[in-house]
């Protein structure tokens, strides 16, 4: 009946880092260049093409390239905003796209009688049905509100970037259940970046991991392809692009740990690879920042690596009185905080906090406009949230 390509969660302008950026676009650029290849009849791209709502100039231009490819390939493309290419002014870059005739967005909608009648957009025997993402969630009790203007006889697939509840877990945050949702033939879910499948709900991952965790769990990104004449039904295409090398080391003394963190990196193969170092235990001796991190980093490069990522939330130091506070030394007063209060105030949140400290500790780049750098921070943060 039907092929098709479904995307989500590309995030395009998302790395502060260029060369993870760069890996991160060429994800995309291999996703468009198999979808033409393998060719599909149409593209669902479900959320957060871009990281912001105003990407830079840069991101756009390379965006607008590979969106050309699927048109001139005569592949329509269909989107719905996210939570972070959307805007409360209703105004996007993706209204760009689609003015330049590059993508269709199947946000479409009409109030009626306390409902949000959704109206479709029909490509031959299909019918889509769209509604985009929000900040904080914010689109959840919308959906509740859902119907669709029915298209009797059609193949009908529902576009959302929001929060299933079968797919959240533990995380603290508000969901939509599948029974409070129309019925469809296929749900297009983007937000959560986990490769997820339920019945007929699917996410597909995002086109590249977005933080140290994501890198260290996903190591690459994917989507998937659909054929309804297939008895498979979905094929995982994964986006290999670079290696992931996850290196954990376990210190207790740190004016060694910079020659034990690189024997233990000669060990390995990291050429071409994003080296992901993650170094934990308990320091009896010395501080972080007796480490010499640039020393390992040019040590990681002289291998060959492709990048090096470091991760320290897991290494803690002696431990000091502060007060009533008991705590680790100075260099670690913020981990052993967390770990005070988590303890006194146990909650499936306490788990997220560690994983906020890397985003809110962002250093402002030299130049770099106040207003620019407080939405780094915060959509750097929002991702670790999910939101």
């Amino acid at each position: 009946m039907v092929r098709f390509a479904h995307l989500a969660d590309i995030h395009l302008g998302g790395w502060k880092q260029p060369e993870l950026q760069e890996i991160n676009l060429q994800s995309f650029k291999k996703a468009i260049e198999i979808c033409i290849n393998e060719k599909v009849e149409f593209v669902l791209i479900v959320g957060d093409l871009f990281d912001s709502a105003y990407p830079p100039i840069e991101v756009l231009k390379e965006t607008f390239a590979e969106f050309k490819k699927l048109k001139d390939s005569k592949i329509p493309c269909f989107i719905v905003a996210g939570s972070h290419d959307y805007s409360v002014s209703g105004k996007t870059f993706l209204d760009v796209l689609e003015k330049a005739g590059f993508c269709k967005n199947v946000e479409n909608f009409e109030e009626k009688d306390n409902f949000l009648i959704l109206n479709p957009t029909i490509l031959g025997n299909v019918a889509l049905y769209g509604y985009p993402g929000k900040k904080s969630g914010l689109e959840i009790e919308d959906l509740r509100r859902i119907k669709f203007n029915d298209t009797p006889g059609l193949f009908k697939i529902l576009m959302l970037h929001t929060t299933l509840d079968k797919a959240k877990g533990t995380l603290p945050i508000d969901s939509i259940s599948i029974g409070e949702l129309p019925k469809a033939d296929y749900y297009a879910l983007g937000h959560l970046h986990i490769d997820f499948q339920y019945q007929n709900f699917v996410y597909p991952g995002p086109i590249f991991p977005n933080n140290f965790q994501e890198l260290e769990d996903l190591q690459y990104g994917s989507f998937y392809i659909i054929d309804t004449n297939s008895l498979g039904l979905l094929k995982k295409i994964e986006l290999r692009i670079k290696e992931v090398e996850p290196v954990e080391v376990g210190i207790n003394n740190s004016l060694i740990a910079t020659e034990r963190i690189i024997s233990e990196l000669d060990k390995r193969d990291i050429n071409d690879k994003i080296v992901l170092l993650r170094i934990c235990g308990l320091l009896e001796s010395g501080s972080i920042s007796d480490i010499k991190f640039q020393r390992i980093e040019e040590f990681a490069k002289s291998k060959g690596a492709y990048f090096i990522l470091r991760n320290t939330h897991d290494l803690e130091t002696r431990e000091l009185v502060i007060g009533d506070l008991e705590v680790k030394d100075s260099e670690n007063i913020e981990s052993d905080s967390i770990k005070s209060y988590s303890d006194e105030n146990p909650s499936d949140f306490n788990k997220m906090i560690p994983l906020l400290m890397n985003p809110l500790s962002i250093e402002k780049q030299e130049g770099e406009k106040t207003d620019v750098f407080t939405n780094r921070l915060m959509e750097s943060a929002k991702k670790v949230l999910r939101i």
